[in-house]
């Protein structure tokens, strides 16, 4: 599993409604995308549940390194950069993921949280607890699913969990999930992910 995700930050007058009206227009086309587990089409409103910002911040898991560079280098992305911009993608390498005790409910928010990997933290403890930390949000009542992943090149660890209600218990950034593409969600693999 490797997990993506990049953010367009947006002035703070946007009109939000143009990312709804864009989504709803193009979320469709990855529902069926070759390699991809999950897609939560994000967005955070200034002001709305606490956010200081405007923000369209797609999080992607993917079963297949083939299939992200598809999109990333094949066509997918070309359009959001032709309209937006290029934001920076990061990624991450999967440590765990977990389906929630509300798997088979809509997600219709998202948390995301990233955090360092202190300088001398022992990697195998920081791993170990991004696992148990997915265990414990699955059984959260509300989880629809939950998953970490590590980025080396920063040392930084990301949570990411879906939620059928808007009072989630996990810390990080809220967002609205406006469509979710989940085309190979049941191939993701469950656990740890070494």
């Amino acid at each position: 599993m490797h997990a993506m995700q990049y953010e367009l930050t947006l002035p703070a007058d946007y009109d939000t409604r143009i990312i709804h009206a864009r989504v709803a227009r193009v979320g469709h086309l990855l529902d069926d995308w070759e390699g991809l587990g999950l897609k939560a089409y994000l967005l955070r409103e200034r002001g709305v549940h606490g956010s200081p910002v405007n923000q369209y911040a797609p999080f992607y898991l993917w079963n297949t390194v083939g299939g992200m560079n598809t999109f990333l280098w094949g066509g997918g992305f070309q359009g959001l950069s032709d309209d937006f911009g290029r934001p920076a993608v990061r990624q991450w390498t999967g440590l765990a993921y977990e389906e929630g005790v509300a798997a088979g409910s809509e997600a219709l928010f998202a948390v995301r949280r990233r955090r360092p990997v202190p300088d001398g933290a022992v990697l195998a403890e920081v791993a170990r607890e991004a696992v148990d930390e997915v265990a414990r949000r699955a059984r959260e009542d509300g989880a629809v699913l939950a998953a970490a992943a590590m980025d080396t090149s920063r040392w930084e660890t990301v949570h990411f969990s879906l939620w059928e209600h808007d009072t989630p218990k996990a810390d990080g950034d809220l967002f609205r999930v406006l469509h979710l593409s989940a085309p190979g969600r049941a191939a993701l693999p469950g656990g740890r992910q070494w």
